[in-house]
């Protein structure tokens, strides 16, 4: 069993707050993160029904169980429940010791915003980053990091990624959209997230996207909200510094997980990455993913990640922010360096001279210091990202508290 990087974060924050909570995707590994880190405190599973019972139909009483915390996972089976428990932890907040987990897909984070402000640090948990999977004895090759992804159970219980990401699908669409209510053709809706899939990497166009899934704007903005609220997918905002300049204002898509997009179109084995016409935008998803797996796991509540792009054809893949500025990152999937690569990022100040660093991520595995910026192996990302004057969570009042 791995220590997951978000840890050391959990450690010092369950020591300022009296409630902690932790959110992310099905399957990212909160349960064993929490078990693991929390072992001291008692656990309660409300996907169990009678536990569940006992918690909706008599909040007071099953919280008296535990005089001094636990860890209540899958809180969103129980709404009310954060209610309850704000009249507890404001008793005696220095007593109490709570850890929340669950997934956001269900809304419950707005009942844990209006019951325990300023009572709760909030956390969220991604699926494994490149050095967790390596902890966990995941294959260094690049072609099987982007068709495994980072879904714990691929790497801590060696299971096939097709057969894994395959019942993740199956799982996510007929238990958890179900669920959700607001979606009445799956079929339908399975066939939006393929769509989805094949645009990785690019800006998004929800019209074209609706048109080819066969749904109306509307729903396909409807069904992209359900899929950023569990964590499958996420958008990346462009810069906007200067309203003078003639902007790309378009975000563009990415998967949580690089794995999962890989599956939805279709690959199936680490050789199909090798020559798939979208390996480029897969290993672009991973890189942009990994810094937002960096920034969450540094407990950054609200990662300020963003891309760059001018109507004249200046380009940044990837903005991340530094307590001096931002570091402009270029993404190439490529195995062998070209000086040609790096010329965006020279031409990257004149535009945006709050750039602190500079550097060029790419699919070889030489670390190299050149003079526009440093050419850094994706498997040494989040490693760069780490050496960054990166703000602390403590910097930004709010970014923890709900």
């Amino acid at each position: 069993m791995i220590e997951r990087e978000i840890t050391p974060h959990l450690l010092r924050l369950i020591d300022q707050y009296p409630v902690l909570t932790i959110t992310g995707p099905r399957q990212s590994g909160k349960t064993t993160l929490c078990r693991r880190a929390f072992g001291n405190l008692p656990y309660a599973n409300l996907e169990d029904p009678d536990v569940r019972e006992f918690a909706t139909s008599d909040p007071r009483a099953f919280l008296a169980q535990f005089p001094d915390g636990a860890v209540l996972d899958e809180i969103q089976r129980a709404p009310d429940l954060p209610s309850y428990l704000q009249g507890l932890v404001d008793e005696d907040p220095q007593r109490f010791r709570f850890v929340l987990t669950g997934s956001e897909q269900f809304g419950w984070t707005d009942s844990i915003s209006q019951s325990l402000a300023g009572r709760t640090a909030v956390l969220r948990l991604l699926p494994f980053t490149l050095a967790e999977c390596a902890l966990a004895g995941a294959s260094g090759d690049l072609n099987e990091v982007l068709f495994a992804g980072g879904y714990p159970s691929i790497h801590a219980q060696g299971r096939s990624p097709a057969e894994a990401l395959g019942d993740y699908v199956t799982t996510y669409v007929e238990r958890d959209v179900r669920r959700i209510g607001a979606i009445q053709d799956l079929a339908a809706f399975a066939r939006f997230m393929r769509l989805a899939a094949g645009r990785v990497g690019q800006l998004l166009n929800v019209t074209n996207l609706a048109n080819d899934t066969g749904v109306a704007p509307g729903t396909a903005r409807s069904w992209l909200s359900v899929l950023q609220a569990s964590d499958i997918v996420f958008l990346l905002e462009p810069h906007l510094p200067n309203i003078r300049k003639r902007l790309t204002k378009a975000p563009k898509l990415y998967f949580v997980d690089v794995g999962l997009a890989g599956y939805l179109i279709g690959i199936r084995t680490a050789e199909q990455v090798a020559t798939h016409p979208l390996r480029g935008n897969l290993f672009e998803n991973a890189a942009v993913g990994e810094a937002l797996k960096h920034a969450y796991n540094n407990a950054v509540r609200h990662p300020r990640l963003s891309f760059y792009r001018t109507s004249a054809g200046l380009e940044c893949d990837l903005l991340y922010p530094t307590a001096s500025g931002l570091a402009a990152v270029e993404i190439k999937s490529g195995q062998t360096l070209h000086t040609s690569w790096f010329s965006r990022l020279a031409r990257l100040k004149t535009d945006l001279p709050d750039i602190s660093a500079a550097a060029l991520v790419y699919g070889g595995s030489q670390r190299q210091h050149r003079t526009a910026g440093e050419a850094v192996p994706l498997t040494h990302f989040a490693e760069y990202l780490t050496t960054l004057d990166t703000p602390s969570p403590a910097l930004r009042p709010g970014d923890l508290d709900t």
